[in-house]
């Protein structure tokens, strides 16, 4: 008797304990709802122009030194925010093993409406203790003269000949230079920066580039665009998969998309800008810029004439991913080097608002992927951010952005504990997800609002040593 009585009782505690984990999963996931949709209401564009760009959350302010010898660390996979004067010079110390390849990005972002002068723009630099480049990237803004966000980096790569630079273990120094002309405008310019890691290989590979691939447009998918509200920058980038979509773009205001591009996948992509009353025209009215997984630049397109009617510009057709690209000497086939999200930069010019109305503008992308996934190099370490999984596509499917998909696995996680023994709280969680990714579907924002970015390819500079080559974005 005595023994039913506290085995009635360890059942009721047991009960009441899974009872309470339910509960707390249950209110997990409807905040994580709410935290979503809170930042989907912020993100829906309002009047005006007052555009700002969408820096990490998780940025940590880390002002660059002007001398090596003062140079800040950098952490591996964090994400740092500085400013960058007018000919001022930033710069990190990068600590690497004999084991790691590297790439160090900077996002530079001028303040909206700022005078853009045709030189502007950043050089970026990774060197080792010599003073040598392992390699070295410029980036500018060229005839499109608006302000929008712009993105270089420079690697350090393990696959070079014997006795090339940069293949040691050691400190190394990352080098952002603003660069300029006379008449530039002298407001400080923000800066985000990144270090990512890619391992080498596991074993050497091919290192012949391919020099052919198929270069036939695919066919416009059924069914018409759905809604996807752009972000403001390559952190709240909401995902897209292959299709038509649908958004609004302000004169002066730059949207930002990713795209999950596996091994042996080729990415097609245009962009259509929808007509308007009015008169004139507008060259650049249109800059759509495409950035590898490590923030490089792959290459831009224009749309050089807005007479009101509406245009589309489409990149040419580029290389299907593979880690032997890296090894040509166009800077489209080498920026095609890895497996990951891929990022659209889309700009409007803000003449376009003075000769056509300041009002929002139709803006349909066409995202296409063609070929067959491959499984891709084997790597010596977790591939990290180069390469493509479930979660990823189902990011894309839904329009998740890179916090919201790491806050929705946090969510399951928390289900899957909470959710032991009892399933309504799993079929519910599920159910949740599925209304919102319903709603994202039917056009509920799932980012926050977008800000500008650079003009891509008016003259690219000579290919230095393992580098990405100079564009302007």
């Amino acid at each position: 008797m005595v023994r039913r009585v506290a085995a009635g009782a360890s059942a009721r505690k047991t009960a009441a304990g899974t009872a309470v984990l339910s509960v707390l999963a249950t209110g997990a996931l409807l905040g994580l709802v709410a935290a979503q949709d809170a930042r989907a209401e912020s993100a829906a564009p309002g009047g005006g122009s007052s555009y700002s760009y969408g820096f990490a959350e998780d940025a940590r302010t880390l002002q660059g030194a002007s001398s090596t010898g003062d140079a800040p660390p950098l952490e591996q996979g964090a994400v740092y925010r500085a400013s960058l004067e007018k000919d001022a010079t930033l710069i990190y110390r990068v600590d690497l093993d004999a084991g790691t390849q590297a790439y160090a990005s900077a996002v530079a972002v001028p303040p909206t409406g700022t005078e853009i002068m045709f030189q502007d723009g950043i050089k970026v630099a990774l060197q080792d203790q010599d003073g040598n480049n392992c390699s070295s990237t410029d980036t500018g803004f060229g005839s499109a003269r608006f302000s929008r966000p712009i993105a270089a980096y420079a690697s350090r790569r393990l696959d070079g000949k014997d006795g090339d630079p940069c293949q040691g273990a050691g400190s190394y120094f990352f080098v952002v230079e603003r660069k300029g002309e006379d008449g530039s405008s002298a407001d400080p310019w923000d800066v985000e920066i990144r270090l990512t890691p890619e391992p080498k290989l596991a074993e050497a590979g091919p290192t012949t580039a391919p020099s052919v691939w198929p270069s036939a447009s695919p066919d416009a998918p059924a069914g018409g665009p759905r809604e996807r509200q752009g972000g403001s920058g390559f952190h709240t980038a909401p995902g897209l998969e292959q299709g038509e979509w649908s958004d609004k773009i302000e004169p002066g205001e730059s949207r930002f998309y990713r795209v999950p591009v596996d091994w042996g996948r080729q990415l097609f992509v245009s962009a259509n800008l929808g007509s308007s009353p009015g008169d004139g025209y507008v060259s650049d009215a249109l800059k759509a810029t495409l950035y590898s997984p490590a923030l490089g630049l792959v290459g831009s397109m224009d749309s050089l004439y807005y007479s009101g009617k509406q245009q589309t510009i489409a990149f040419e057709p580029l290389p299907p991913v593979a880690y032997e690209n890296r090894f040509s000497s166009d800077t489209e086939t080498s920026a095609m080097r890895f497996a990951g999200w891929y990022y659209l930069r889309v700009t409007l010019n803000p003449e376009v608002g003075e000769k056509f109305g300041d009002h929002p503008y139709g803006l349909t992308l066409k995202v296409d992927l063609e070929g067959k996934a491959e499984a891709g190099p084997r790597y010596a370490g977790d591939a990290g951010i180069f390469k493509v999984t479930e979660d990823d596509l189902r990011a894309a499917a839904e329009g998740q952005s890179g916090p919201q998909a790491a806050e929705r696995g946090s969510a399951m996680r928390v289900l899957a504990v909470g959710g032991i023994g009892t399933g309504t709280v799993l079929l519910t969680g599920l159910g949740v997800w599925t209304l919102m990714g319903r709603r994202r579907a039917g056009g509920v924002p799932a980012g926050v609002p977008a800000v500008g970015e650079a003009t891509v390819g008016d003259a690219a500079t000579p290919t230095r040593p393992y580098g990405a080559g100079d564009r302007s974005p």
